[in-house]
Parts: C-alpha cells; sequence; structure tokens
C-alpha cells in the first residue's frame, strides 16, 4: 500500500484469502458488506474486505453506521453475568418477542408463558424476549453502558486505520430499555470492532490491537516501522471468568441455533467437519431504507480457537445472502488452504 514520500505499507494480509473475499462478495451477490478475520494469537489481520453498492467507496471495516442488532446480546449477556451474577444455564420462560418487543412481552404470566430457555439457549437462537427480561428484571441503563464502555462501545479503538466508535444510547423508559438490550437499535458497530470482541471472548477476555501494517519500507527499501512482534493487549475488556460464561453461549449459534442451517448440508452433514465455530447473528431491517442488515460473529479452531471475524452483508429488499453464509464461505477457504480433512474450497 503507497505511502507519503515514497514509503511503502506492506499489510499483514493474506493475498488468497482477500481475493477470494473480493470474489464472494460478487458471486453471493453481497451489494454492500465487510469481512475481517484476525489470528487470535497474534492480532494479525489476514482478511480486511469491503464493498459499497453505490456512491463511492468506504471502508465498511471500520465505519460504525449499521444497528449492532442481536450481536448487542454478548454486551447484554456480559452485563447479567457480571451485575446479576447470572450464567448459561440461568433459565428463563417467555412469549412472543419473535420480531418485537412489546410490554406484555416482559410480563411474567405462568399460564401464557408456554417456552422456556436457557440463555446459552437464548443466544443461540436469538430469543429477543428473553434478553428483554432479564434485562428488564436485572439491569438498568447505567450497568448496561458501563458494561458496553468495557467492551470499547463510545472509544476511539487504537489501529492503523481511523475507526468509527461504536455507539449505544438507551432512551428513557423501560421498555426502550429492554429493546435496546435485545438488540433493536440504538447501538451500532463497526466490523473491526465486533471482531476485536469475540477475539476477546475466546481469549479470556484480552481484547488484542488489531494490526494492519506489517512493516513500512522508504523508497529505497529501508524499513522505517515494524509491527511489534508481540501481541499487545488493548485492556482486559471483561473478566476471565465472565469470558468463561459467555464461551457456551456462542457456541449454541452454529451447534443448534441460527446459524446451524448455515454451517450444514440439508442432510446436517457440517460444511467445517472438525472445525468447531461459535457466534452470534443479527438481523435488523433500516424502515427508511429497507436495508437489510445480517450479522455473523466469532470465532473458530480446531482443538482450540484460532481465528476471530466479523461478517456484514448489507441486502436490498430482494436478497440472495446472508452473513452467516458469507461466513461460512470464507472459513472453508481458510482451512481448505490449510489443509483441514474434509474442507473443500468454495
Amino acid at each position: 500500500m503507497p505511502g507519503a514520500a515514497g514509503r511503502l505499507a506492506h499489510l499483514t494480509l493474506d493475498p488468497d484469502l482477500q481475493r477470494t473475499a473480493n470474489r464472494l462478495f460478487r458471486k453471493l451477490g453481497i451489494p454492500s458488506g465487510a469481512f475481517v478475520l484476525m489470528d487470535l494469537k497474534s492480532g494479525r489481520l489476514a482478511v480486511y474486505a469491503s464493498k459499497t453498492a453505490r456512491g463511492p467507496a468506504q471502508d465498511l471495516c471500520a465505519a460504525a453506521d449499521q444497528p449492532a442488532a442481536s450481536v448487542f446480546k454478548i454486551v447484554t449477556a456480559t452485563a447479567l453475568v457480571d451485575w446479576a451474577r447470572l450464567g448459561p444455564d440461568t433459565k428463563q420462560c417467555y412469549r412472543g418477542g419473535l420480531h418485537a418487543v412489546t410490554r406484555s412481552d416482559l410480563e411474567e404470566n405462568p399460564k401464557r408463558d408456554k417456552w422456556c430457555a436457557t440463555m446459552a439457549e437464548a443466544m443461540g437462537r436469538s430469543l429477543n424476549t428473553v434478553f428483554a427480561r432479564l434485562a428488564s428484571r436485572n439491569l438498568d441503563a447505567d450497568k448496561l453502558v458501563a458494561t458496553a464502555r468495557s467492551w470499547g462501545f463510545l472509544t476511539q479503538l487504537p489501529f492503523d486505520l481511523p475507526v468509527e466508535p461504536s455507539k449505544i444510547e438507551v432512551p428513557a423508559g423501560d421498555l426502550e430499555f429492554a429493546r435496546t438490550a435485545a438488540g433493536f437499535w440504538n447501538t451500532t458497530l463497526s466490523p473491526l470492532h465486533a471482531t476485536m470482541i469475540v477475539q476477546a471472548v475466546a481469549n479470556h477476555g484480552a481484547m488484542l490491537r488489531p494490526v494492519l501494517v506489517s512493516y513500512v519500507t522508504d523508497r529505497d527499501g529501508n524499513a522505517v516501522f515494524r509491527a511489534p512482534t508481540t501481541p499487545t493487549v488493548l485492556r482486559q475488556a471483561v473478566r476471565p471468568e465472565t469470558a468463561a460464561q459467555l464461551q457456551p453461549m456462542l457456541e449454541t449459534s452454529v451447534a443448534t441455533g441460527t446459524a446451524y442451517q448455515a454451517f450444514h448440508d440439508a442432510t446436517g452433514r457440517a460444511y467445517l467437519p472438525g472445525i468447531k465455530v461459535s457466534g452470534k447473528t443479527g438481523t435488523l431491517t433500516r424502515s427508511s431504507t429497507r436495508e437489510f442488515v445480517t450479522w455473523f460473529v466469532g470465532y473458530a479452531g480446531t482443538e482450540e480457537p484460532e481465528v476471530a471475524f466479523a461478517s456484514l452483508v448489507i441486502n436490498r429488499p430482494t436478497w440472495q445472502t446472508k452473513a452467516n453464509v458469507f461466513a461460512r464461505e470464507m472459513l472453508r477457504a481458510y482451512y481448505a488452504a490449510k489443509g483441514a480433512p474434509g474442507v473443500t474450497a468454495p
């Protein structure tokens, strides 16, 4: 990447994977979107890809103008663990809340609450009412915002390029607070920040500084900058004990939840056999633009987590691909290149 005064920035990106991401934008019919892939041990980025449907090119990886949607449930779950001492096995009965949360959905009623789920099941199936009720009963705006700040919201994140801070603004009123906690509006997120969050969950709560520029040379080829050879820990975003409580919650999305179909074929066979993928989906439709926004963020590995990722897809009203399928195809490319048994390239 050319720089000022004849300098040249040498990036950490994997050229083959970067080209695969750009090819998949076209193949999967993605109008706008982004994909970030980070090595969990070093913080170095293997993929940093962005596409915009119209207008000038924009770095969507670093932009925080899209709703966090149900990805924000990771923040809410953190607050419930830290402030209320709840955990993945905490059970909550519920009704409704599939596409919206109403005031009646927040009311406990054993006669009408036909279903029950643990927090882990609610995370995997993105059960809005479960998170709305638990947050309404155990948290308040100050606790939720404080937890979001610990994860890096409202903060300028150190990176080799400018990153827009992810936002949270909790409106007044208990219903709007519950909706925010469940992931309905009032929060935004950048794909780079989302990658850092799930990386920290997998890394015992320690958030690494992502690295894009490996080294810089001057016009004579002399190195004038080199990234540190050891990873830089930005913050202990959450306690290791909290991260350990979040991990089983994120395991359920692919195992039994909203990402199951994307990662398994019609016979139930995994597209990534022998590779454990944990994560969280998110879906919202912007009524003003009719854009259909989907997320899938998470981490993957064989015996232990190896990479963290964030997939963002911004579709028109008619669409072909969600973010979880885009992420699956990128992970197939990554693990096929590594020679993982049974994994084919997309």
